[in-house]
């Protein structure tokens, strides 16, 4: 199953604007990076997140999410949000904004 173009769409709109950005294709699907870091993407259906540890724990407990796991294996840090966890713009809004203020925390990468 290719990702879904249409939650990309919403999140390049989301994150137009936003200084040093750039796109990435990996995980079969597409993921966005802040200074080379990481921090949200497209996977099938799901919106994934770099939270960090403490966040995505917390994360985990609102309706909707679970961990980003692909192989069998999670990714420590990152949870998936589900399509009812982000049908509105101000959801997705508020998932990218945690994501984003994780990364910018984080040393750039080259």
């Amino acid at each position: 199953m290719a990702y879904d173009e249409t939650l990309e769409a919403r999140i390049l709109s989301t994150i137009d604007g936003w200084k040093k950005v750039s796109t990435k294709k990996m995980f079969g699907g597409v993921c966005h990076l802040i200074r080379g870091n990481m921090f949200c993407g497209v996977y099938k259906h799901f919106l994934i997140l770099r939270l960090g540890e403490a966040a995505a724990a917390a994360a985990l407990s609102e309706r909707h999410t679970r961990p980003f796991d692909i192989t069998g294996r999670p990714m420590k840090g990152w949870v998936m949000v589900g399509p009812n966890g982000i049908e509105t713009d101000e959801a997705l809004t508020g998932w990218l904004r945690k994501a984003r203020e994780f990364a910018q925390a984080l040393p750039p990468k080259s």
